[in-house]
């Protein structure tokens, strides 16, 4: 096995909280009185440009929410939105320890539209763990297809034996083992730190 370089991490649902994934939208429908339906449909039919950076948060909102008069200001459910990502501490820590060690490349591989995703970086500090962010909003293209993940080596000029991709969902690490891209599917902060170690992925000390 090739020695491991670098790491990919996906962000939502493996060192955050989604944010805004169905329940968050179900939970914003009920706070809002939104009809569920119909918000969902907007929402999947704007979902791809809002995720690839040609959408924007105002014109996302615009189109799924505010395309008519509503008792409640845009400002408000914009804070809803950010209230829905929270951290996953044990998880973050073990992201810490990988990236004191300054031996890998560290950079996130995730979904995200580019105002969540700015928001998040900035709240949770994870600018501290990471070298670069290859997201959907910044890429042009989301996973599972299988460009974003030619981008993510092409940009890190890595070959795929030497990456560890880590993301909750199993459909995302299908197109990265066609690759030949290590995968872990995330299921807690313990299984995660045993299995980076099973690639040889050195970690520092525990703060716990």
């Amino acid at each position: 096995m090739s020695e491991v370089t670098a790491l990919f991490f996906d962000v939502g649902g493996v060192l955050l909280t989604n944010g805004w994934d169905r329940p968050s939208r179900r939970e914003a429908a009920k706070k809002f009185g939104l009809d569920w339906d119909d918000f969902e449909d907007r929402h999947e039919l704007l979902l791809h440009g809002f995720e690839t950076g040609t959408v924007s948060l105002e014109a996302y909102l615009n189109r799924v929410v505010f395309y008519r008069e509503r008792n409640f200001s845009k400002p408000e459910f914009i804070d809803f939105i950010h209230s829905e990502s929270r951290a996953m501490p044990e998880t973050l820590d073990v992201l810490r320890r990988v990236a004191c060690r300054e031996k890998y490349l560290v950079a996130t591989l995730n979904n995200e539209s580019r105002d969540l995703n700015e928001y998040r970086i900035r709240t949770f500090n994870l600018r501290e763990y990471f070298d670069v962010f290859l997201s959907s909003c910044y890429l042009g293209v989301r996973k599972p297809d299988a460009a974003i993940y030619k981008l993510a080596l092409s940009i890190t000029q890595r070959a795929g034996s030497e990456c560890v991709f880590v993301d909750d969902r199993g459909l995302n690490l299908e197109c990265a083992r066609e690759l030949d891209m290590h995968t872990i599917q995330f299921k807690d902060a313990a299984q995660l730190e045993r299995e980076l170690k099973g690639f040889g992925v050195e970690l520092g000390e525990s703060q716990g």
